[in-house]
């Protein structure tokens, strides 16, 4: 089918298949007068026709295949063929060229006005095939990167840059700037940022180079321009977002300025630092759309849950969450004052900073500047006649005592520690000078965790443990086991970024203090207490619960081995080696 001719009624085709009833079909023609949604996307959203089952009606009616946008290779210059604009605007996504004919992947193949103007559009005749809609709005995101919309605006900007200065003016916010090039080349970079999920950019001068690198699932992707003088431009300009000091270029500067890009509203922590070659300028993405996560989306295994929500419950106490810069602790935290957040309770965090802002919590950021310390405002905060106290570090003595007093007086009191694992975070609290017999009267228990990257579910394919492996995983789960598993492992994709992997979830271990590990606690016995914490009912190792995912197909060996390694202070994890000869 070369395209289409006339227009389809396909509200009739479908009552006349008996896939819709007439009284359904009539309903549906309603709710599209008041919402504008295309009749099937409205058939849709009232549950008369599932969505599959819609498209697949449609491909058998008019003849024209249906593509599974999750498992198709693209070509990326080919999709480009039709401008981004138009892509969007008729939900169409070009897919391949056959002997001159080029397959579009269309929402809806009915609408013979967008088949017209991409036809146009291309100059090429056009055979149309369905897709699903949802997929393919998450496609275009991926496939249209703004990479060489940002090289074309820094060339733009560095056009517009002398060799020596630049217009102060030109840089300053104003109501009337939206064209300015370095506005345009900033909307820009925070665009590709939101479309790829991005949690930081990174923006760095080199010598003769710019580097803009985002982080994307924990790992920094870069992308170089030779327009390395229009790097002072972009540092003043987010100076001037931050409320930061321009004239300032000696010092490290932190700043914070909101924006909304792509209908997601976004808080930027910026970081700026004086390097060799400039200002290197580091912004975190806190997408405040949804808010903070609730506990449930962390990731912790459903029977861990349970047990974690029985012990933010607890009327007083400290629970201590664990894991290195990164390891998503904030996101634990937050998930429980999202549930403990209630009329009933007044509830007090410490942070530095303060990440996300939550309603009738009262939230207080430090400022060593001006003296306002963890320890300052865990004191004021005691007088404010609080039930839950956040504090969101535990980094010195008098830190860690005020809060295992607190604990103690009262007060549930949550916290995080920099530490490897649940087992040495108690210890670590003595190590830091705190009294032994409050941490053991205080301390109810410890969470440790780390984030581990998601198999891309568009591309992962199975795959068998080399000898070596299978040895690794014969000494934590028995050898028959190991030699029995059969895991899975990344590819790469369009979807992913040729990476294989989307997305991180959380892997936990919860250890509950008892009377034995209190005890040893109190005579600040550190292998005994490892001997009690480790002999304990239902602890499960970090290592473990990443291995339980990789079981689960959800993250992969290598992702299991990483975490391995960073647990192991002991410097023993060698599976990397090579082969013995």
């Amino acid at each position: 089918m070369a395209g289409l001719k006339k227009k389809i009624r396909i509200g009739d085709l479908l009552v006349h298949n008996s896939v819709i009833s007439e009284t359904q079909l009539q309903l549906a023609l309603e709710k599209q007068k008041s919402t504008g949604l295309r009749l099937g996307r409205t058939l849709i959203s009232l549950g008369y026709v599932g969505e599959d089952q819609f498209l697949e009606f449609l491909s058998t009616q008019l003849q024209i295949p249906f593509v599974d946008l999750r498992r198709y290779k693209f070509d990326v210059t080919l999709v480009q063929r039709l401008s981004e604009t138009l892509a969007r605007r008729y939900r169409a996504i070009v897919l391949s060229d056959n002997k001159g004919e080029l397959l579009v992947g269309m929402a809806d193949p009915t609408d013979i006005y967008a088949y017209d103007a991409i036809e146009r559009a291309l100059q090429q005749p056009i055979q149309q095939a369905v897709v699903r809609e949802s997929e393919l709005l998450g496609t275009l995101d991926l496939v249209y990167r703004r990479t060489e919309e940002i090289a074309n605006f820094a060339e733009e900007l560095d056009e517009e840059l002398t060799d020596t200065q630049f217009d102060l003016a030109s840089l300053t916010p104003a109501a009337d700037d939206s064209d300015a090039p370095v506005v345009k080349l900033l909307q820009s970079i925070f665009q590709d940022a939101v479309q790829v999920r991005a949690s930081d950019i990174h923006i760095e001068p080199d010598e003769s180079v710019l580097r803009i690198r985002q982080r994307v699932d924990g790992v920094l992707q870069e992308q170089v321009m030779k327009e390395r003088r229009i790097a002072p431009a972009l540092v003043l300009r987010l100076k001037l977002l931050s409320g930061l000091d321009i004239s300032e270029k000696r010092l490290p500067q932190d700043g914070r300025f909101s924006l909304k890009v792509k209908n997601r509203k976004l808080d930027i922590r910026l970081s700026t630092m004086p390097i060799e070659h400039g200002e290197s300028v580091v912004m975190r993405l806190l997408d405040q759309t949804d808010g903070a996560a609730q506990l449930e989306n962390v990731g912790m295994p459903e029977a861990m849950l349970s047990q974690f929500r029985r012990l933010i419950h607890m009327p007083h106490g400290l629970i201590l969450v664990t894991g290195p810069t990164g390891s998503g602790k904030t996101t634990t935290l937050y998930g429980a004052l999202q549930e403990l957040n209630e009329v009933g309770k007044k509830i007090i965090t410490v942070e530095d900073p303060v990440e996300y802002r939550l309603q009738r919590i009262n939230q207080v950021q430090v400022n060593p500047k001006i003296d306002l310390s963890f320890a300052r405002v865990l004191r004021a905060a005691l007088r404010q006649d609080p039930d839950i106290l956040l504090v969101g570090e535990i980094r010195d003595t008098e830190t860690a005592e005020i809060a295992l007093r607190a604990a103690m007086t009262g007060h549930l009191v949550l916290s995080t520690l920099h530490t490897n694992d649940a087992v040495s975070s108690a210890m670590r609290l003595v190590d830091m000078g705190a009294e032994s017999f409050l941490a053991a009267t205080a301390l109810r228990a410890v969470v440790a965790q780390r984030l581990v990257r998601r198999l891309c579910d568009n591309c992962y394919i199975d795959y068998t443990p080399t000898a070596r492996e299978v040895a690794w995983l014969g000494a934590h789960l028995g050898e028959e086991k190991a030699r029995a598993m059969q895991l899975k492992r990344p590819s790469g994709c369009h979807r992913c970024n040729n990476t294989g992997y989307r997305g991180r979830i959380g892997i936990f271990e919860l250890l509950i203090l008892n009377d034995e590990m209190s005890d040893a606690l109190r005579r600040a016995d550190s292998s005994a207490f490892v001997r009690a914490a480790k002999n304990s009912h239902g602890y499960v190792p970090l290592v473990m619960s990443a291995l339980a995912d990789a079981e689960k197909g959800i993250t992969s060996l290598e992702e299991v081995f990483r975490i391995a390694e960073q647990i192991d202070e002991s410097g023993d994890f060698d599976l990397a080696a090579p082969e013995a000869q």
